[in-house]
């Protein structure tokens, strides 16, 4: 990935199809309607499912290919939906605890038994 960027966009109605196919070969939601997804040169590597909240962005789901995990995909895709979160008057970024080392080392933290990062 070094020297590349990764193209991240909202996920579109076109785009449930390959989304799905991601899944079924990565994990992850197969019906993801609401989220942010990761290109690299022109495929898809990753997929952001999220639900906007009142005061918060909540992380439904995270997935990497497998290839380019550890490669700062996820962290890159977390940055983008703290500014979209941002752009829609959010303060914060939520995620259950159950990838909260990941999330601990993208600057989340446990707040009872819930992982927060403040956006902006």
């Amino acid at each position: 990935m070094k020297g590349q960027k990764l193209f991240v966009r909202p996920i579109e109605a076109s785009d449930f199809d390959a989304v799905r196919a991601f899944a079924a070969q990565h994990g992850g939601s197969p019906d993801v309607r609401s989220g942010l997804l990761g290109k690299l040169v022109g495929e898809l590597v990753s997929v952001l499912a999220m639900e906007v909240e009142a005061d918060a962005v909540r992380v439904v789901d995270l997935v990497v290919a497998e290839e380019l995990r550890r490669k700062r995909v996820g962290r890159v895709m977390l940055n983008e939906l703290a500014s979209l979160a941002k752009k829609l008057e959010r303060n914060w970024l939520i995620a259950d605890v159950q990838h909260a080392e990941f999330l601990r080392r993208v600057g989340f933290t446990e707040d009872q038994g819930v992982m927060k990062r403040r956006v902006g």
